[in-house]
């Protein structure tokens, strides 16, 4: 079913249109516009809705076509389908200029109606929509609790937040134990469950009223524990909808308990990080959690990272690898004072430490797809070096909006 937008200062045509639209069962009319709006205000109201087809009414032909002229400029593979009371063929020619693929009339008959739906439908098909979506959501799925995938998680997180530029979210998706809030010294903010609650209606007035900036970051703790709270996948489909539209990566912190809801995300996810360490007890559970990604038909997104990794560890890297059957991606050292004097500061640790480092080369490694041109365009420093220039000390703070 395709997700359409409705702009028309008709309200009476309008009205008739969507009741029209529910009657193909082709289309979701996900906001419905009375007026010509700007083309800031178009621009954004496609990012938060993200519609495959937007209804213009033509009935002033100049707004029309500017607001044709937007949608073509913002967006690649939203189809535009023009509406009047009656065909006026000077307006048609005009209106299709601009952009428009189709053209339906009152009354909005069924069978016209719906086959212009199915031409339109084909194209959206064929082409890629590219208003400010992104695909990479990432997740972080420990084999056990506390081996550290939420300290991997956040500095991933921060790592991307500082190489891009378009924007990172940190998502915390233990909905029972999540802990990113506690290491951040984030309080009396809104959270994860908040967002999910009110999925269907994000836009980016409320969203600024949920996320808390971090460390050039945006991020949603997962909240009080709520043993009561349960999310229905819909809700999470909208919410990284949304979130696509509006970063360039999506960190999720999972439980590793395999949640419906965890199980969601990693359907959604680019890729899914299982973090393990170098022991017995952890590397069984990542074999278990394997078997199932295997099962669900996941395994092919799985990275294997190797967290507090020792130089003389008592298990070999290719012990590991031949264990569980996947290369080591990445491997973290073991600083444990590192990581709790981070704690203690309410931050990512520090990008100068040999841990920084590594968490900024799995930083590197996530946007790796992208070819080194973003990189390339910083000349004369190193990714190491542009990164812990990018995070001082003074402006490393957390800092709610």
């Amino acid at each position: 079913m395709l997700r359409g937008l409705i702009i028309c200062p008709n309200a009476e045509m309008a009205e008739q249109l969507e009741m029209a639209l529910v009657a193909t069962n082709g289309v979701t009319v996900v906001s419905r516009l009375q007026r010509y709006p700007n083309g800031i205000e178009l621009t954004r109201l496609l990012r938060a809705t993200g519609p495959q087809v937007v209804f213009l009414s033509a009935e002033s032909p100049s707004k029309a076509v500017e607001a044709a002229k937007t949608i073509e400029r913002a967006t690649q593979g939203i189809q535009i389908i023009g509406v009047d009371h009656a065909y006026e063929p000077q307006v048609l020619l005009d209106v299709m200029r601009a952009g428009l693929r189709e053209f339906v009339t009152l009354p909005f008959e069924l069978q016209p109606l719906s086959e212009a739906l199915s031409r339109v439908e084909e194209l959206v098909l064929k082409d890629v929509l590219t208003t400010g979506s992104t695909g990479r959501v990432f997740s972080f799925l420990p084999s056990k609790p506390g081996v550290g995938t939420s300290t991997v998680a956040l500095n991933a997180a921060r790592a991307l937040a500082s190489l891009s530029e378009n924007g990172t979210l940190l998502l915390d998706f233990d909905l029972t134990s999540g802990i990113l809030g506690f290491m951040l010294k984030l309080s009396g903010v809104h959270s994860v469950a908040d967002a999910l609650e009110n999925a269907q209606d994000l836009d980016e007035t409320n969203w600024r009223q949920l996320v808390c900036r971090v460390a050039r970051m945006e991020i949603l703790p997962s909240g009080h524990v709520n043993p009561e709270f349960r999310v229905e996948g819909a809700q999470i489909h909208h919410l990284l909808e949304f979130a696509r539209r509006h970063y360039t990566a999506i960190c999720v912190d999972l439980s590793g308990n395999l949640e419906s809801h965890s199980i969601e995300v990693m359907h959604e996810s680019k890729q899914i990080f299982l973090v393990c360490t170098p022991e017995v007890p952890s590397l069984h559970l990542a074999g278990e959690k394997l078997e199932f990604l295997n099962r669900a038909g996941l395994v092919d997104r799985a990275v294997l990272l190797l967290n507090r990794a020792h130089k003389h560890s008592l298990i070999a890297d290719s012990e590991i690898e031949s264990l569980l059957g996947i290369p080591i991606t990445m491997k973290f050292s073991n600083d444990y004072l590192g990581v709790h004097r981070s704690l203690q500061l309410g931050r990512p640790v520090a990008a100068s430490t040999e841990l920084g480092k590594q968490f900024i080369n799995l930083g590197g490694y996530i946007l790796s797809d992208r070819g080194q041109q973003d990189h390339g365009n910083k000349k004369g420093r190193g990714i190491v070096e542009q990164f812990s220039m990018l995070l001082e000390p003074e402006r490393a703070g957390a800092s709610a909006p």
